[in-house]
């Protein structure tokens, strides 16, 4: 089947080509979400009317997107999150975390569909370079750098709290051997 786009669709072309497609997709999808019409030469002459009207409507939609690339393209994210020692994640951080994490950074409005992972989630600490789709061929680069969080006794400074825990935990083993020691002589 026959139809004219009326919007840019991927891989079938750009405003007011005809492309050939299945029925069925054209029916379910393309005719009922709008991206385009049946070609016969009734629709041909009033698409040619409508045509700088859709053009516009593009235009105005890829420099929305491009706005708000300008708002996240080379954000660096920070992302603290629970890990080994050996740097593996207790869990993952995904779509859903870069989204939020970016919207609450960059004050912008990137949905997790608009997050491309293409490696899967991330499991381990270190810095990653994502892309953030913004739909009508417009992309920004983001980079994600993903830390543990620090347990209770690292957050010293001075590292008082850590000497504080070695220094009753080896008094307590002096004690403990002494008194081992002095049942071992009785």
């Amino acid at each position: 089947m026959n139809v004219i786009l009326l919007e840019k669709i991927g891989k079938l072309g750009e405003i007011g080509d005809t492309a050939s497609v299945k029925a069925g997709y054209a029916r379910n999808f393309l005719f009922p979400k709008g991206k385009a019409i049946p070609a016969t030469k009734a629709n041909l002459a009033e698409f040619e009317v409508r045509r700088a009207d859709l053009l516009a409507a593009h235009n105005e939609k890829v420099a929305a997107s491009q706005a708000r690339a300008a708002k996240v393209d080379g954000t660096n994210l920070i992302i603290e999150v629970n890990a080994s020692d050996e740097g593996k994640l207790f869990g993952s951080v995904g779509t859903r975390e870069i989204a939020d994490a970016l919207n609450t950074e960059a004050g912008s409005d990137v949905s997790k569909a608009e997050v491309l992972m293409p490696h899967g989630v991330i499991r381990e600490l270190g810095i990653k370079e994502l892309t953030i789709d913004l739909g009508n061929d417009v992309a920004a680069q983001i980079s994600v750098n993903v830390v543990g969080l620090q347990s209770a006794a690292d957050i010293s400074a001075d590292g008082s709290i850590i000497e504080e825990i070695d220094e009753s935990e080896s008094e307590g083993s002096d004690e403990d051997s002494s008194e081992e020691a002095n049942e071992a002589e009785s």
